[in-house]
C-alpha cells in the first residue's frame, strides 16, 4: 500500500508505486540484464514525478522521449529551451486542472457506487462505525498494548477493493510491513490506535479517510472505499540511542 502511498503520502500501497496512465498502446520491452532492469525502474520512478503531466497521449510521449534522448546524448535541442522552458509551468497548471476535474467526476461516481458496500460493512455483526466513517470489526482479540500515534508498528494486512479484488497484501508478499502509525492513511492511524498487539480486525475505509478524491492509480480509483484484514503483530521498539523513524 503506498504508506500515506498507505504512507499518506504508503508501505508497498501501503507502498504501491504511482503509475502514470499513458494513453498509448503499451509495447513490451525486453529487459534482460540487471542494468536494463535498473534503468527501466529509473524511468518508471521518473514517471511518478511528472505530477500533472499524466494521461500523456501518444504524441506527448513521443515528444517526451525525444527530449530525454537528445538531452541525455547532449544533442542540439530541436526546440529552444529558453523560449519553451517558461511555458512548462503554465502547461502543468492547465493539465493539473484538467486532471483534478476528471478526478472529481470519477470520485463522485465511485463514492456513489461504494455506498452499498459501506452500508453492508457497517451492518456486519460486531462492526462499529466511528464518527470519521471508519468501520472496524474485531476478528480475534489481542492481549498486548495498543500503539500510540507516535509508535512504529509491525502488521500483516490484506487490502481489497469493493469488488473483492486484491490491490495490496503483505500476506501475499510473505513479509509483514513496518511503519509509523502516524504516517499512513487516516483510516489506518485511527484503527491501529484502537487495536491491541495480537489483535486481528477487518476495517473498512470510506474514501475521505483513505486516498480521497485522487485515489492511488492505477489500482485505487478516485473516491474508492477500501477494506483491509489487519493483524497487529508488534509495536516496534526504537533501540536506545537510535533516532525514531516517526516525525
Amino acid at each position: 500500500m503506498r504508506v500515506r502511498t498507505l504512507w499518506l503520502a504508503a508501505v508497498p500501497v501501503l507502498a504501491v508505486g504511482v503509475a502514470i496512465p499513458v494513453l498509448v498502446s503499451r509495447a513490451e520491452t525486453k529487459l534482460g540484464t540487471e542494468d536494463e532492469k535498473t534503468i527501466y525502474v529509473l524511468g518508471y520512478t521518473l514517471a511518478g514525478k511528472l505530477g500533472p503531466f499524466q494521461g500523456l497521449s501518444g504524441s506527448d510521449l513521443d515528444a517526451l522521449v525525444a527530449g530525454l534522448r537528445d538531452g541525455i546524448s547532449s544533442a542540439k535541442p530541436q526546440i529552444d529551451p529558453m523560449v519553451y522552458g517558461p511555458k512548462i509551468s503554465a502547461l502543468a497548471q492547465a493539465r493539473g486542472a484538467k486532471l483534478a476535474e476528471q478526478d472529481k467526476q470519477q470520485a463522485e461516481q465511485e463514492k456513489a457506487a461504494s455506498a452499498d458496500f459501506l452500508s453492508k460493512a457497517a451492518a456486519e455483526k460486531g462492526a462499529t462505525k466511528t464518527p470519521s466513517g471508519l468501520i472496524i470489526r474485531v476478528i480475534k482479540e489481542g492481549s498486548g498494548p495498543s500503539p500510540t500515534e507516535n509508535d512504529t508498528v509491525k502488521v500483516n494486512y490484506h487490502g481489497t477493493l469493493r469488488d473483492g479484488s486484491v490491490f495490496d497484501s503483505s500476506i501475499e508478499r510473505g513479509e509483514p510491513a513496518t511503519f509509523p502509525t502516524n504516517r499512513v492513511i487516516p483510516c489506518w492511524t485511527e484503527a491501529l490506535k484502537t487495536m491491541k498487539v495480537g489483535e486481528k480486525a477487518h476495517i473498512t475505509c470510506p474514501a475521505d479517510i483513505a486516498y480521497g478524491d485522487h485515489g492511488m492509480p492505477p489500482r485505487i480509483k478516485p473516491g474508492a472505499a477500501l477494506a483491509f484484514d489487519v493483524e497487529l503483530l508488534d509495536i516496534v521498539k526504537t533501540p536506545a540511542g537510535a533516532k525514531s523513524t516517526t516525525q
